[in-house]
């Protein structure tokens, strides 16, 4: 999940810091000089919408270190990291990608794949998940975050997030634009409740539009599930992965997994939530067997 909320973090952060640069350079002013132009509207909203989306991408592998504190290793520190390196690298050969930088990092059990191309990722793996699991566990998981390489999850995600945010963007100038003729009475030019239109709008179309996001991030994890029970032949070693991440008895799956956290729990929350409970994605593994 963190890979995920760092991204949509840097995308929102980019995406804004671009909005604000554009407009104090006139380009909003420009846009509503004599009513909206909707063509240069929608051309400045793509370059906008896109632009955040894709230095986000590109960002990612740096970010993703810089944030964990992850540590690049190539197995020569000692048995375990040549055991992780290897187990990366043969799982990516099996996918037929480039082999992927691996790294480590002090944290609770977790592991994460990114980076802008198929053939220069990134995998890590927590302190925390090497100590709490067997070692065919750990291949399962890695082989999870293989498959979000393979399948390009990351280019995706930027490519959904850039029609988001071009959507986010467009619409917040056009009822910024109607708000300040209609309710603020501005007659020439913009005043202040287009500008503050703009912002409300940003803010409430973007948490909206985080749900389209969201919604794919939980997809794509049952898909990368998948991809590592068909990575190592079989779906038990990903099941016993989720079943130890859920804090749980190999077997054992009580309702009260639902509650574990707001990524587990039913209801408007779980729209958010870029995980689907373990629990789900346990049953949809047990599915394939």
């Amino acid at each position: 999940m963190k890979r995920i909320v760092l991204f949509l973090l840097t995308n929102l952060a980019v995406m804004l810091v671009l909005s604000v640069v554009l407009s104090v350079l006139g380009v909003d002013r420009f846009l509503t000089e004599s009513g909206i132009n909707v063509g240069a509207l929608l051309v400045f909203s793509l370059v906008v919408g896109f632009g955040g989306s894709f230095i986000s991408l590109l960002m990612s592998k740096p970010m993703a270190k810089w944030s964990t504190r992850a540590q690049v290793i190539d197995g020569s520190e000692g048995p375990e990291q040549r055991w992780l390196v290897d187990t990366v690298h043969g799982l990516a050969d099996k996918a037929g990608i480039g082999m992927p930088e691996v790294a480590l990092y002090e944290g609770e059990p977790n592991a994460f794949a990114t980076g802008a191309f198929k053939n220069s990722a990134l995998v890590a793996v927590s302190s925390g998940l090497l100590q709490s699991m067997n070692r065919e566990e750990v291949e399962a998981v890695l082989g999870h975050e293989i498959s979000h390489v393979t399948n390009g999850d990351m280019v995706t995600l930027t490519l959904i997030q850039g029609v988001v945010n071009t959507f986010v963007v467009f619409l917040s100038r056009i009822v910024g634009y109607i708000v300040d003729r209609t309710v603020f009475k501005t007659e020439r030019d913009i005043g202040p409740g287009y500008y503050i239109t703009v912002i409300v709008c940003q803010i409430v179309f973007g948490v909206l539009a985080s749900l389209i996001v969201a919604w794919f991030s939980r997809w794509r994890e049952f898909r990368a599930d998948a991809g590592s029970a068909q990575l190592l032949g079989t779906s038990r070693p990903m099941i016993d992965a989720l079943t130890r991440l859920g804090g749980l008895e190999p077997g054992a799956l009580p309702q009260s997994i639902a509650s574990a956290g707001i990524s587990n729990q039913p209801g408007f929350m779980a729209l958010f939530s870029t995980h689907p409970p373990l629990v789900e994605r346990i049953a949809a593994l047990q599915s394939l067997q």
